[in-house]
């Protein structure tokens, strides 16, 4: 069993190690631009966070449960908890004739928006624990 400091420590935990596969998919994709029939590759997972924050932050108090009255009712679908993301192809760019799709421009843009997301996040780490650095801080000075 592993501690855990909050919730939102180990959701944003997530997001940056997705946020760190991503990256690498981007590089491997500039890395490639000169490889003959190579797609761009790219990763999806804020669905994955939204399943996941769900799950850390449902409350059973707050949740309203489908009632079966009869037993030949279909049953409610059950939520799937897939917290993995989604490795698909980026479509929508023109091949050049060694069947290549990769757009530097695109490639680039993108990584800065994923480094941009990334260091948010680990501004949004670093105040979550300075929550508690103050809260020890403060109980420190009770004495």
């Amino acid at each position: 069993m592993s501690i855990s400091i909050s919730r939102t420590a180990t959701l944003l935990k997530d997001a940056m190690n997705y946020r760190s596969a991503r990256q690498d998919m981007i590089a491997s994709n500039i890395a490639n631009a000169d490889t003959p029939f190579y797609k761009p590759r790219d990763i999806s997972f804020e669905q994955a966070l939204v399943a996941k924050k769900a799950d850390l932050l449902k409350s059973d108090t707050q949740q309203l449960k489908m009632a079966q009255t009869n037993s030949g009712h279909i049953k409610p679908k059950a939520e799937s908890s897939s917290y993995e993301p989604t490795l698909f192809y980026r479509d929508g760019h023109m091949a050049r004739n060694d069947g290549n799709s990769v757009d530097i421009d695109v490639e680039t843009t993108e990584m800065s928006k994923n480094s941009i997301m990334f260091n948010a996040l680990v501004g949004a780490l670093k105040k979550d624990s300075m929550i508690y650095k103050s809260v020890i801080e403060a109980s420190q000075k009770v004495n």
